[in-house]
């Protein structure tokens, strides 16, 4: 392990969370706008589903930061990411002019899911509560 490992983890860490965490209290701060948008996507359930959002964003990208229970927090945030991929950026089944875009966030969040897979499966590193 190099010196600086642990550091680079942990920045990791952090850079995988903000977005969430920006994103979820974004819903906090504009729940109507949220769903508004969950409501053109013609999502049932709205309010229930849009406080789970915000609880796996801000609460999951709080774990991801500190390092606690890590491993959970990155299985839970990609399952997430997976399915909101697939509801929000579906870039198959969007006109033409949306389609670039769609699929530019699709494969955006693809990333996304390749560095909680890391995390998921090689833990936080030294400086997290986990420790592992």
């Amino acid at each position: 392990m190099n010196q600086f490992q642990p550091l680079a983890l942990l920045a990791a860490r952090i850079l995988l969370a903000w977005m969430f965490l920006y994103s979820g209290f974004g819903k906090i701060t504009n729940s109507a706008g949220a769903m508004k948008y969950m409501a053109s996507k013609g999502m049932p359930f709205i309010e229930p589903l849009l406080w789970g959002a915000i609880v796996i964003e801000v609460i999951g990208g709080l774990m991801l930061v500190v390092g606690w229970k890590t491993r959970l927090a990155a299985w839970a945030i990609l399952g997430f990411v997976f399915l909101t991929s697939v509801i929000f950026h579906n870039f198959w089944a969007v006109p033409a002019e949306q389609a670039y875009l769609q699929a530019i966030m699709f494969n955006k969040n693809l990333a996304i899911m390749g560095g909680l897979l890391y995390v998921a499966f090689m833990g936080p590193g030294r400086l997290s509560v986990d420790k592992a």
